[in-house]
């Protein structure tokens, strides 16, 4: 079995869910079946978001160095449970230890729930949907990717997710449910969980008959399969192609 690294700390609570989903979801029978796993977990890491939006690269040598630290420790792959830390992936992926990509885990999961080719809601962090991290590459896979509008994102979205990274988990489902709401009048089959603070707030995996994709357990499922090894493949251009036999 191979080692997994989680490079974690954006936020902890994240990295916290990402751990104990781990645990859960593994089809392990017995404490020896289940994945040797090391977390690096900094929260000092420069603010994502604000970085994208302001075009530097502060987070770059925090991640760097979380996962040399990883592969010091004999990690075979890396998960990271921040959407926005994904837009330094190719900056990452050289270092050593594959650099499993939550937007392709969310891709499987989509297919792996028979969702495809059609209209698709993406909510996350105003600069994960700004940088069309999503949106550039599950349009190249055949889903039309929505958005929340300017106005949903600076009143709605955003300020629940700062209340999320704050403790304050009950007052900001609302605030998201009424942009789902308005998402699903758009003809939407799913709507993906793009920011890893969102899982923590709406549990649910459908609403009002529309499948809710928690881009934690997407990673997760992809990170078992990854170091049970032979679940899942990939093309030459990152496409992923579902052999899972995981649930």
């Amino acid at each position: 079995m191979k080692r997994l690294g989680v490079l974690g700390g954006m936020g902890p609570a994240a990295s916290a869910e990402f751990m104990v989903r781990l645990t859960a979801l593994t089809p392990a029978t017995c404490d020896q079946e289940h994945i040797p796993t090391i977390l690096w977990s900094d929260p000092r890491i420069p603010d994502r978001s604000t970085s994208v939006r302001n075009g530097d690269d502060l987070p770059l040598p925090w991640l760097i160095k979380g996962v040399e630290g990883l592969r010091r420790a004999g990690c075979d792959y890396v998960a990271i449970p921040c959407n926005t830390a994904h837009f330094w992936h190719h900056k990452l992926s050289g270092l050593g230890p594959k650099i499993l990509h939550i937007v392709d885990s969310v891709a499987i999961e989509l297919k792996n729930k028979n969702i495809n080719d059609c209209n698709i809601a993406i909510l996350g962090t105003q600069s994960t949907i700004e940088s069309g991290l999503y949106q550039y590459r599950l349009n190249k896979f055949g889903w039309n990717c929505l958005t929340p509008s300017k106005e949903q994102m600076d009143n709605l979205i955003q300020p629940a997710i700062n209340l999320i990274k704050s403790g304050k988990i009950d007052e900001s489902k609302s605030m998201i449910m009424e942009v789902i709401d308005s998402l699903i009048a758009q003809n939407i089959k799913a709507v993906v969980l793009g920011c890893t603070e969102l899982p923590l707030a709406i549990r649910d995996e459908t609403y009002n008959g529309i499948a809710l994709i928690n881009s934690i357990d997407s990673l997760v499922r992809l990170s078992i399969d990854a170091c049970w090894e032979n679940k899942y493949t990939y093309t030459n251009n990152h496409e992923p192609t579902q052999t899972s036999r995981i649930n």
